[in-house]
């Protein structure tokens, strides 16, 4: 089976993705995360204002299958959240790099996006 890994994200081995945006990440979980987890029923995610650390984690992931947590992939401040997925938590199953997005953050230092997968690096570890 082959997974969507967009071109524009780096990956955490944990499976979240990273978009960079100017000063701020956009953050969700891969095709490949959403499809180990299977159909998600409820998602948790901070607040506006909240404080993320890299590697550690940020919210949950509730699935037919599994409860998983979601780790962040740099450090900063929440700057946004996406609100849609709590009264449609499968728009992580259908659209994981789109309207599946769940935070964005404005982070403290972009020496951290060295630590995370390419694209290439990411495809050979799922694989």
């Amino acid at each position: 089976m082959s997974f969507e890994i967009p071109d524009d994200c780096q990956y955490l081995e944990s499976h979240e993705w990273a978009r960079t945006e100017n000063d701020t990440i956009r953050i969700g979980i891969s095709d490949f995360a959403q499809d180990e987890l299977g159909d998600v029923v409820f998602v948790e995610l901070p607040n506006e204002g909240d404080a993320v650390e890299q590697d550690s984690e940020f919210g949950v992931v509730e699935s037919i299958k599994a409860v998983s947590d979601i780790y962040a992939p740099v450090s900063g401040t929440v700057t946004a959240i996406n609100e849609e997925l709590f009264d449609v938590p499968e728009l992580l199953n259908e659209d994981p790099y789109g309207d599946g997005w769940m935070i964005e953050v404005e982070f403290d230092d972009e020496n951290e996006l060295d630590a995370l997968l390419s694209p290439d690096a990411y495809r050979e570890q799922i694989e």
